[in-house]
């Protein structure tokens, strides 16, 4: 049966068959358009499922519980207007992967392109179903993402990658500027859950902050349905594959934004403001792309234009404040889907059976294709509005709409005459793509012989070009129930009443439509010679280029404007960044401080330990040293830096924190390898000659710095004074020691902390250090030392210990300082690795645990690294760290998930006793999985990262040594 965990499943369901199909060979088409395949059609089955349920405009919701003590939770909410979406999702979805089968080449990396369609597909379903403002806003970023991916998805072609990053940069602050007004709305309404905020329609348009929302909310619309003055993005991203075309720019991601402005119609809609801005912006939209439209060359990029133009009457329409222009508005989102979808496939066919979309290149295509060009005339009927075809009822309600009076202002008084000339520049343009692809004869030899295509390439066209057929003959019949309850949902007690009839007589919307119809037809035989031959457009229109004005914009603001504060703020220095960012620091915590002191007035113990301050002086000397040394010898720092952290370490043991202790020992170990590693490639001290007053200068400069550095150390020792000191009533930690072993199973209170009940800050930091990880790869790896700085002179061979053309074979130099022989290493492997079982097995009940075990079996691998090699470690380990940091994430996420499966919340644990033959009960928790996933995750996160230095320092010990031994020949 049907229920609320189906709207979950509908959702998951994309996400997880993408991750799938990227793991699939990549010679595996068939493979990989089932598993596409297979899941749009389980969705599509439930969503049809879903319809008796919501029919009587009704909603249905399933709350999935997050974070209970603070209120979140996941909303999923489906009525009439979010099912009509989803049907469109998935049931064009699911004919788009049946055409790409055929569509795309074998050479093609096709797991990708299912990867990112699949992903998109989830993100547009989580859209439409989100019941919570802030989860939608969410999933809306996810479809710039993906959409990005895939309008990129042939990133060797310039054209796509410029495409993908103008959507991805428009779109993307368009989601920044929504992100504000929901904000802005949740301020107002108290909530951000979608039942109350469309309950709160007074409330929120007679605020104070009605017009900010207003026009936050409406830069996030008209920039995912590239609306004026957004349309320019949209016909650059026809660089995309045809698959993705037809699936994002007609049925689904053009479509967000109006879906956005329809499902807030009833809170913001009705005002002045909403009339002037959404009309003024869907009215220049819907005349423009239509007459923009009509001098294209490339077939695709006249369908997006006419894409731009529709999306203009759809939010025209919206503009009006009526009742009925919504219930319109809503009726041609159905018929646009459905014919645009249609034509973008048969673009798609048409070039890739003659190897071109140039109009000006192709004709008599009727002869070849005659099916494909049935199909195509068809749907370019629909989408001109010729009478028996769905675009023509939804256009009919359009005219009869923009002759309504609504306001008294300019924008109604010239609707119905721009709702005129766009719909003749329609016609005009519909019957160009007809004219010159199916008729005539083309005027030079085409790349390729045309012929029809495979039966199934053709199959989704056909069924798309028959909805419209049975939709423009039977509307009542076969779309009235599913519109009118996509109606309710949106309007409920202002639902009106309307007809779906498709003659109502000789009135003025037939006169409109026949005159369009005229006028169209006149305008193409006035200018069809000059389309036959002329570039795109007038020489107007070409100054006109979106992208060329977008080019501008983003040199300006990101190169002029940047490069203009860098002269003035940034330093190629790291130390004048530092200093900025610790004075900053110092001056608001002084502040705060000075205006409401919460510090306790100081008291001494009555008794110290001697052995304590003892230990504490050895490590302020080697702090102090450690600072004084890294001027004139490094390695001498770091030897006293370690000196001080080993300091840490016993001080915790003192305070009775052994996992701490543990945890900062280990760090320790593994951050001094790193920099002796990392050592090599600081640039050295200069010694030139200073004049009396460059010594001066820097002396005060130390001295400044020296203040500074005891003022922000006696602060943050006089805050960890301040809440050592404070009365101790009940706390959150008495909380976790009475309930740790009850409620998590662990005795260990920190691990169980942290794998339990802060599991999800567990998740955030492992996903933060992943990502850390990879970029330091990616940079390291693009690294390439100045020849000056690769050590082969004689003053840097005299810094280090010994020369490197003495280094034996047996051993290893750590940095340029320390030398240690590799068979030490090597035996220490088998004993480090029996150490991270230890400390991982023991961790949920003493000290230990995932994390501290992941840094020693790190510290283990690396030792071989340094010890044996790179080349003999990969070929005989093959530790392949990046799938470690993606099985560590995918183990933690899987935790939390089932959880969410047993309806519990998210990375909720369960811990019980097993009972073992010959060796008793034993003490177990699901949290040890999650455990297992911060282990395996920390192990190539940290792996990765000192790999990559070890590269580099291997690279330049081999450079050493061999100019070493090349010196030596040569003296």
């Amino acid at each position: 049966m049907w229920g609320g965990t189906s709207l979950i499943w509908m959702i998951v369901l994309p996400f997880v068959a993408s991750i799938v199909a990227v793991l699939m060979p990549a010679n595996a088409r068939n493979a990989e358009a089932w598993l596409s395949g297979g899941v749009m059609l389980v969705i599509l089955i439930l969503v049809m499922l879903a319809y008796p349920g919501i029919s009587d405009s009704g909603a249905v919701r399933h709350v999935v519980d997050w974070v209970p003590e603070l209120g979140l939770q996941l909303v999923f909410r489906i009525d009439g207007f979010a099912w009509m979406f989803a049907l469109l999702i998935s049931g064009i979805g699911l004919l788009v992967v049946i055409y790409t089968r055929y569509y795309m080449s074998p050479e093609d990396p096709v797991p990708r392109f299912y990867m990112f369609f699949l992903a998109f597909a989830g993100s547009m379903l989580g859209v439409v179903l989100s019941g919570n403002l802030i989860q939608l806003v969410i999933f809306w970023e996810l479809t710039s993402i993906f959409s990005f991916l895939l309008i990129g998805y042939w990133h060797h072609n310039a054209a796509a990658r410029d495409g993908a990053r103008m959507s991805l940069t428009v779109t993307g602050i368009g989601g920044m500027a929504l992100l504000g007004g929901v904000l802005l709305i949740g301020h107002v309404v108290g909530s951000y859950d979608l039942d109350d905020v469309l309950t709160s329609g007074n409330l929120l348009r007679e605020h104070d902050l009605y017009r900010p929302i207003l026009i936050l909310v409406l830069l996030g619309a008209f920039t995912k349905s590239a609306q004026f003055p957004f349309q320019f993005w949209l016909p650059n991203a026809m660089a995309a594959p045809t698959p993705v075309s037809a699936f994002l720019h007609s049925a689904t991601m053009v479509k967000v934004g109006v879906f956005l402005m329809a499902r807030l119609w009833p809170v913001l809609a009705g005002t002045h403001d909403w009339f002037v801005i959404v009309g003024f912006a869907g009215m220049i939209t819907l005349v423009l792309g239509a007459f923009f439209s009509i001098f294209q060359q490339d077939i695709k990029g006249l369908l997006a234009y006419s894409t731009i133009s529709h999306l203009g009457l759809i939010t025209m329409l919206l503009s009006l404040g009526s009742p009925l222009g919504a219930v319109a508005a809503i009726f041609h989102m159905m018929n646009h889907a459905t014919f645009k979808a249609s034509l973008f496939m048969a673009a798609g066919i048409i070039d890739h059976e003659t190897g071109t979309r140039d109009m000006r290149r192709l004709g008599g295509l009727l002869s070849a294709m005659p099916m494909t060009a049935t199909l195509a005339m068809v749907a370019s009927a629909a989408m001109a509005g010729v009478p028996l075809l769905n675009g023509f009822l939804s256009k009919e309600m359009f005219f009869a709409e923009a002759l309504e009076h609504h306001a008294d202002s300019w924008v109604d008084t010239i609707a119905p005459y721009a709702a005129v000339v766009a719909s003749a520049f329609a016609v005009t343009y519909s019957i160009r793509f007809i004219h010159s692809v199916f008729f005539g004869v083309a005027p030079e030899p085409l790349p390729r012989k045309p012929h029809e295509p495979p039966f199934f390439m053709r199959l989704p066209v056909l069924l798309l070009v028959l909805i419209c057929l049975v939709v423009g003959i039977i509307p009542g019949v076969t779309v009235g129930p599913y519109l009118h309850t996509a109606v309710v949902s949106v309007l409920g007690a202002q639902t009106p009443h309307y007809s779906l009839a498709i003659w109502h007589g000789f009135t003025m919307p037939l006169l409109m439509s026949t005159l369009a119809l005229v006028a169209g037809t006149l305008l193409y035989l006035a200018i069809r010679t000059y389309l036959a031959t002329s570039e795109e457009g007038p020489p107007y229109f070409r100054r006109l280029n979106g992208q060329r004005i977008f080019e501008q914009v983003m040199v300006t603001v990101s190169w002029r404007w940047a490069r203009f504060l860098e002269s003035q703020l940034g330093t190629r220095r790291l130390q004048p960044q530092l200093l900025l960012l610790v004075v900053i620091a110092l001056i608001a915590a002084v502040l705060t401080l000075w205006r409401s002191p919460v510090l306790p007035p100081v008291r001494l113990a009555g008794s110290n330990d001697l052995v304590f301050s003892l230990l504490w002086l050895l490590g302020m000397a080697c702090a102090i040293g450690a600072a004084y040394q890294a001027k004139y010898h490094r390695f001498v720092a770091l030897i006293l830096m370690s000196g001080a952290g080993l300091v840490t370490c016993v001080t915790f043991v003192w305070l009775s924190a052994p996992d701490l202790a543990l945890t900062q020992l280990l760090v320790e170990v593994v951050t001094t390898v790193l920099i002796l590693l990392g050592l090599r490639w600081l640039p050295q001290h200069k010694r030139d000659a200073e004049t009396p007053m460059q010594a001066l200068v820097a002396q005060l400069r130390r001295y400044r710095d020296f203040a500074l550095a005891i003022a922000c150390g006696g602060g943050m020792a006089l805050i960890a004074y301040a809440v050592m000191v404070r009365p101790a009533p009940p706390t959150i930690a008495d909380y976790f020691v009475e309930n740790a072993y009850l409620l998590g199973g662990g005795t260990n209170v920190v691990n169980v902390i942290l794998v339990d009940f802060r599991g999800f800050d567990t998740f955030g930091e492992i996903t933060v250090l992943g990502i850390v990880a990879i970029t330091v790869f990616v940079l390291l790896r693009r690294f390439r030392p100045a020849p000056e700085s690769v050590g082969s002179t004689q003053q840097q061979r005299h810094q280090s210990v010994s020369d490197p053309a003495d280094m034996p074979d047996s051993g290893t130099i750590i940095g340029d300082y320390l030398y240690v022989p590799s068979v030490i290493m090597q035996w220490m492997f088998p004993v480090i690795i029996m150490l991270a079982a230890y400390l991982f097995l023991r961790g949920h009940d003493l000290p230990g645990g995932g994390f501290v075990a992941g840094i020693a079996l790190a510290s283990a691998f690396i030792l071989q690294y340094l010890a044996a090699g790179t080349r003999w470690v990969e070929e005989r380990l093959r530790v392949l760290p990046v799938r470690w940091i993606g099985l560590g994430l995918l183990i933690a996420a899987a935790t939390g998930i089932g959880a969410w499966v047993l309806d519990y919340p998210f990375l909720t644990s369960h811990a019980r006793y097993i009972d073992l033959p010959l060796i008793g009960k034993i003490p177990a928790a699901t949290a040890l999985f999650f455990d297992f996933g911060v282990f395996a995750l920390v192990v190539g996160a940290t792996v990765l990262m000192l790999i990559a230095l070890a590269h580099q320092s291997i690279r330049k010990l081999r450079v050493a040594k061999t100019a070493a031994l090349a010196d030596r020949e040569a003296s």
